[in-house]
């Protein structure tokens, strides 16, 4: 599915946030990292329900790999939306650094409302939305499912409740495991510096990593896709 989004939605000019302005709140570190490999992932088809599916055996192996990979970085924080998916990526590392797996809701993928269930290489329809709101059209709606100003405002909470609780941990390091969909689109739509053509070039992989700095009211900087620096 992340290569077909990346084709649909590459190429939308896109809303920059606008820019920090020096001083003010705390700046964190915010990690988002996408689930392993879940049984819908290889089933094929579009499945976006909650709980939703677990992960496969090789989606096990991943969320390991991503533990190891992952633990020095010393996360304050361990996140994970309400589906199954993302809370079995997220437990090897929350056990690791002896955090627990918090779970948002707001976290959760977009919706594919009447494209679930439907195989991947077939829902360009689920994605007709999405790329219109990243040329600023937030009103279009995927049909039986969310618009793009209901998707941003409960993917933002979720955010602001991560900068809550990050600012009481020394360092301000969380991170959050959600889906492909939702993290590609709501950082391309809500970063001051914006790289629509990484979602043509580089979809995020299952257990891919996007990472940002800032906080909720001066804005956001995309620093780091999927292994890839990106300049401010």
């Amino acid at each position: 599915m992340r290569r077909l989004l990346a084709a649909l939605l590459f190429g939308a000019a896109v809303i920059a946030a606008p820019p920090a302005d020096a001083g003010g709140p705390t700046e964190i570190t915010l990690t988002f990292v996408r689930h392993a490999q879940s049984e819908g992932n290889a089933s094929g088809l579009i499945d976006t329900s909650t709980p939703g599916p677990s992960i496969t055996d090789l989606g096990r192996h991943q969320a390991a790999d991503a533990a190891a990979a992952l633990s020095a970085n010393r996360y304050d924080g361990v996140y994970a939306s309400t589906m199954v998916r993302t809370q079995q990526t997220a437990a090897p590392l929350a056990a690791a650094l002896a955090e627990p797996v918090r779970v948002l809701p707001g976290l959760r993928e977009v919706e594919a409302g009447e494209f679930e269930g439907l195989p991947e290489a077939s829902a360009a329809q689920y994605f007709a939305a999405p790329a219109q709101w990243l040329s600023g059209d937030r009103a279009a709606r995927i049909p039986g499912s969310v618009d793009g100003n209901e998707f941003d405002a409960r993917f933002d909470a979720a955010v602001q409740q991560i900068y809550d609780s990050a600012q009481i941990h020394a360092g301000g390091n969380p991170v959050a495991f959600s889906h492909a969909a939702a993290i590609m689109l709501w950082v391309t739509m809500n970063v001051d510096n914006p790289h629509p053509e990484l979602l043509r070039d580089h979809p995020l992989p299952n257990t891919g990593r996007v990472v940002i700095t800032g906080n909720p009211v001066q804005g956001w900087t995309l620093t780091d896709w999927d292994g890839t620096p990106v300049a401010p």
